[in-house]
């Protein structure tokens, strides 16, 4: 261990191209340049939070915010684990894994966005895949959740590919316009035989934060 004072700071996912951990503020920068660089076209939105209209100004800010915030939030009865994709040793975007009272619950959500020039490259189901190895093989999770809109053909494409069922719709309005939202979920017997057919990320540093997602001590929120 190397980061005691914060042992997410030791997490590691490597994959064949990648490399996921959790961003150290020297490391904003490099995450801030590739949003900068665009997501999505300007005419859409795959967020609920449409947080890419804000001004660069204010969207530089509000990330810095953001990840310091998962980490001040952070217990095992909530917390939002935002890990930094590396490619080449370059940012390129974020994947992120999210529990609510996960010690009793055992289920996980995932959210993501990747920079323009790394997409259509088969990124975005790796670092999926990544952090659902974690969830399941490394935490013992039973249910992963992911969601996305209707217009969003890439996300769905990923859900669709590592295995996930569709388990219902619902609507949000992230530009004040309302719009379809398709749910997902995998489950762990369904994950044992879909990841047969994925090379397995390697977890490195799990043993040293493992507590701060299942400490049964941790108060609910």
């Amino acid at each position: 261990m190397t980061s005691g004072f914060w042992p997410l700071f030791d997490l590691q996912l490597v994959t064949r191209r990648l490399v996921l951990r959790p961003p150290r503020d020297e490391d904003f920068a490099g995450l801030i340049e590739a949003a900068d660089a665009g997501i999505h076209d300007p005419d859409e939105m795959p967020f609920s939070v449409p947080w890419t209209d804000a001004e660069p100004g204010v969207r530089r800010i509000m990330s810095a915010k953001h990840w310091w915030a998962q980490r001040a939030d952070w217990t095992s009865q909530d917390w939002h684990l935002g890990l930094a994709v590396f490619l080449e040793g370059r940012p390129v975007g974020v994947q992120s894994i999210l529990g609510k009272h996960f010690p009793t619950l055992k289920e996980v959500s995932t959210g993501s966005w990747l920079t323009k020039s790394a997409q259509g490259r088969g990124i975005g189901r790796e670092m999926r895949a990544a952090v659902l190895r974690l969830a399941f093989d490394g935490l013992g999770a039973e249910i992963a959740r992911s969601a996305a809109f209707v217009d969003n053909p890439a996300s769905l494409a990923v859900s669709r590919a590592i295995g996930y069922r569709e388990n219902g719709r619902l609507r949000e309005a992230p530009r004040g316009v309302p719009k379809e939202i398709i749910g997902f979920e995998l489950t762990r017997e369904e994950w044992r035989e879909v990841s047969k057919g994925f090379e397995p990320a390697q977890i490195l540093g799990l043993e040293g934060c493992v507590h701060m997602f299942t400490d049964t001590s941790d108060p609910p929120k």
